[in-house]
């Protein structure tokens, strides 16, 4: 079963069909929409500072969602996928976000809709991500621009195909 703890008396919150591994840790002030899924060994740290996710937002095995102490809260937007061993730090992800495999978005980073940040990428403290793009590289830059159709077909595939996995475990 999840750890799921309380921190100073407030305690997680779970939309409908949520899905937490055995193993993922959800603590504190955190608030997730319905249909997310926290994979394995992944944590979300409300502890210092508020966590807000929208639906079908998935947090895969061993990234971090955290934030800095009164300072910078994370707010996750819908339909967002957080890749494996990714680290989400006091920033704002609007609709439509893939953030890569390994990637770090650190504090007061603002990445609008429809914005794919490639594996491995950082994105510095308070950067702005334009809509309908993909960024790469360390500090992280605008590489090339999709179109909706082209976010469709990946970012919201991966967000779908998480929901539909998740439920291979709630069977």
């Amino acid at each position: 079963m999840a750890l799921i703890l309380p921190v100073n008396g407030i305690r997680p919150q779970f939309g409908a069909h949520c899905f937490l591994a055995d193993n993922a840790t959800v603590v504190g002030d955190v608030v997730m929409g319905d249909e997310c899924s926290i994979w394995f060994q992944a944590v979300v740290r409300g502890d210092v500072h508020r966590i807000r996710m929208g639906n079908k937002v998935n947090v895969q095995d061993g990234a971090v969602i955290h934030c800095t102490y009164q300072k910078a809260p994370t707010d996750i937007g819908n339909k967002v996928s957080i890749g494996h061993r990714a680290i989400v730090h006091g920033c704002t992800l609007h609709d439509h976000v893939l953030v890569g495999m390994g990637a770090i978005v650190m504090d007061h980073a603002v990445v609008e809709e429809n914005v794919l940040i490639a594996a491995g990428a950082v994105v510095l403290e308070n950067s702005r991500l334009e809509s309908g793009h993909v960024y790469a590289g360390v500090p992280a830059k605008k590489v090339k621009a999709l179109s909706p159709e082209q976010f469709a077909q990946s970012i919201e595939r991966i967000a779908n195909n998480y929901v539909m996995y998740a439920g291979w475990f709630q069977q």
